[in-house]
């Protein structure tokens, strides 16, 4: 082979890299949503394409060899930024295990079934004032009832929920066991 022939295919594969270069950089634009490196990228990217032309054996299927090219360079750049960090900063320990996530998770779902059980007029107010925050006044506004109402109710399923939810307190279920009934 000449060098004339070589320096000929070496020249259509620039120009065949050059039609590739928009696309390339759509691409490494949207994984980066920066221009400058997306377009540091697809530098990188031609440039290796260029030094390992000799690799290509199917000119058609060229552009999915590139866009391998362009793969590992962006894994390149996160290995180059990947920071060490210092160990005495590392929390080996959690404070919240597992365990505790799903112990709470266990909570949550008995007082979620525990309002559930609760009348609709007070499962209704006990939802506005403590977990919507709102006020009496407007709970009572939104619900069309006079306000005392809104308080006996909140009151009432407040109590009813105290009873079913016991066993998450146990300093109450203690301090029960001790009361006793005055006439």
């Amino acid at each position: 082979m000449s060098v004339l022939s070589l320096l000929c295919k070496q020249q259509s594969f620039k120009q065949q890299l050059e039609t590739f270069r928009p696309r390339l950089y759509r691409i490494a634009y949207s994984w980066s949503h920066n221009p400058d490196l997306a377009d540091d990228l697809v530098q990188e990217t031609m440039v290796k394409a260029l030094r390992k032309s000799e690799q290509v054996r199917n000119r058609e299927a060229i552009d999915g060899w590139l866009f391998g090219i362009l793969t590992n360079c962006w894994r390149d750049y996160f290995r180059k930024r990947k920071e060490l960090d210092n160990i005495d900063n590392v929390i080996l320990v959690e404070e919240t295990t597992p365990v505790h996530h799903v112990e709470q998770q266990n909570i949550v779902d008995k007082v979620r079934a525990a309002i559930a059980t609760l009348p609709t007029g007070q499962c209704q107010v006990l939802t506005l004032v403590d977990l919507e925050g709102m006020s009496y006044a407007e709970v009572a506004t939104v619900l069309e009832v006079p306000i005392g109402t809104v308080m006996s109710r909140l009151c009432r399923a407040r109590k009813t929920l105290s009873g079913k939810l016991l066993e998450f307190r146990p300093e109450a279920q203690n301090t029960a066991s001790h009361l006793r009934r005055v006439k």
